[in-house]
């Protein structure tokens, strides 16, 4: 379906505009571009437009996980093998090729980092086990953690003593030790495997009739986005940082806006998926040609992602030197 190729070739792009600002920005390594406190307007938002690359990418990895089955005519146990045979080789890649294209060494004096194809990876062992489940079930309990993840925001890995680092791996983002190495964890399990799993699940929606997918596709959208102004506004639930009154209203704005992504709360996934939707359903109507570069893209997202890191990275190694 171009329409999914589509998507994901524009989260690319975006992507590729976060990790460009994380190597050559001046301020990059001194504070977070979403600080309301040392950002700029300008800055802020080209960091808020990047919020929307994980979760197309992890839901149209479920949704390309149905569509291999269904357009190969294969079964749930050869699609399970794919998935954690697949998730197996991305968090080898993690640990290894994405480990030097973030230092350019691999000094075991480095913490290591478990970020993007990690949580891929991971994500896509469970969802071996998950697609066994009736879609009814899976989906229903997809849902359900989307929407209560946040009720154990409080919840702290220390509680847990040595099984701390299960936590973070889990729900809280942080730091732990393993065999004397740091391990940075960035993306945690939940919510993020129930995105996925989410993707898997409307996969089944793409083979309707074209107007009827569109037509739910936009409602999707419509509903998602006034579920966030509503829910946002209401500042209680769905996101662990409530916005609050800033020094103007372009920055109350912008404080409306910044709601957090490590982990994803439901606020996070609620902006960013309903415009997904949108886009979708409307490259679902006005497919791009097969040479277009959201097309070229969007089918190899592997590969663009490997050699992205190692593009900018390298152009910054030689605008330093």
């Amino acid at each position: 379906f171009r329409s999914v190729d589509a998507l994901r070739g524009a989260v690319m792009i975006l992507m590729a505009l976060d990790h460009v600002r994380d190597f050559f920005h001046v301020s990059a390594m001194s504070f977070s571009p979403v600080d309301l406190a040392r950002t700029t307007p300008i800055l802020f938002l080209t960091r808020w437009i990047t919020h929307f690359c994980l979760p197309v990418f992890l839901f149209t990895s479920g949704t390309g996980a149905f569509l291999w089955r269904r357009q190969g005519n294969r079964t749930t146990r050869q699609l399970s093998r794919f998935l954690w045979t697949r998730g197996l080789w991305l968090v080898l890649l993690e640990l290894t090729v994405m480990q030097l294209s973030y230092n350019f060494t691999i000094s075991s004096r480095l913490p290591v980092l478990l970020l993007i194809l990690w949580i891929f990876g991971i994500c896509m062992i469970i969802l071996a086990a998950l697609i066994h489940l009736p879609l009814s079930w899976l989906f229903s309990m997809s849902a359900a953690i989307v929407v209560l993840h946040n009720c154990v925001d409080r919840v702290d890995a220390a509680r847990f003593g040595p099984f701390g680092w299960l936590w973070r791996i889990l729900h809280q983002p942080g730091v732990f030790t393993l065999s004397g190495r740091l391990i940075l964890v960035t993306y945690t399990l939940l919510p993020w495997i129930a995105v996925m799993s989410l993707g898997f699940c409307f996969g089944q929606i793409l083979y309707w009739d074209s107007p009827a997918r569109q037509r739910i596709m936009r409602r999707i959208g419509f509903s998602l986005i006034v579920a966030f102004f509503v829910v946002r506004a209401i500042n209680i639930y769905g996101d662990p940082a409530p916005w609050s009154a800033q020094k103007s209203v372009l920055f109350t704005a912008l404080s409306f806006l910044n709601v957090t992504k490590y982990p994803a709360s439901l606020e996070f996934l609620l902006m960013t998926f309903g415009p997904a939707f949108l886009a979708l359903a409307h490259f679902d109507r006005h497919p791009p040609s097969v040479k277009n570069p959201l097309i070229v893209f969007g089918r190899v997202p592997l590969f663009y992602f490997v050699i992205h890191f190692y593009l900018i990275h390298g152009l910054a190694v030689l605008l330093a030197w």
